[in-house]
């Protein structure tokens, strides 16, 4: 995901671009199973400060099941913007400061190339469902045996373990 932007930077201000993705991120975070290409389009926008990247994405990961562990299949849509910067002015080839509160991965490097490769994975990584489930009637692990209870009663017994809370259990 990596744009020369040369000729972008040289443009007056409002000037655009536009592509399409179509790439394989597979191996963009050892914490992410990502199982699908990242498909979308996005335009890069000529700013006074640098470039505008605006666009929509989407690409499928796999995460366990938050009950029975088995693994789920999801599709992530994620709508991108964010301001990159150059690290070089494109005139003179000086050497740009990084600003206050500015991370290296917004900005082109010194040919002037923009990758979006972070911003992507940090979009993705915010995105990732919190308790996905494999069907709604996940029926999860048995808690004594860890058997898959989507699979069939497991066969263990369940004894309670104290008889202070049979009144409660009643309420169930």
């Amino acid at each position: 995901m990596r744009f020369n932007v040369a000729q972008l930077l040289k443009s007056p201000a409002g000037t655009s671009r536009e592509y399409d993705l179509d790439e394989d991120i597979t191996d963009i975070d050892e914490y992410l199973d990502v199982v699908a290409a990242l498909i979308g389009r996005v335009r890069f926008l000529r700013t006074d400060n640098g470039i505008l990247v605006t666009g929509h994405v989407r690409t499928e990961i796999r995460v366990p099941c938050r009950r029975c562990l088995t693994p789920v299949t999801v599709l992530i849509e994620l709508d991108l913007e964010e301001q990159f910067r150059p690290s070089v002015d494109i005139w003179t080839g000086a050497i740009l400061p990084l600003e206050p509160g500015e991370e290296e991965a917004t900005r082109t490097d010194a040919h002037h190339i923009l990758d979006l490769t972070e911003v992507v994975r940090q979009n993705l990584l915010i995105n990732v469902p919190m308790a996905p489930l494999c069907s709604p009637q996940c029926r999860g692990l048995c808690p004594q045996c860890g058997a898959n209870l989507n699979e069939g009663p497991c066969g263990c017994h369940y004894e309670e373990s104290d008889p202070r809370l049979a009144i409660l259990r009643g309420l169930l």
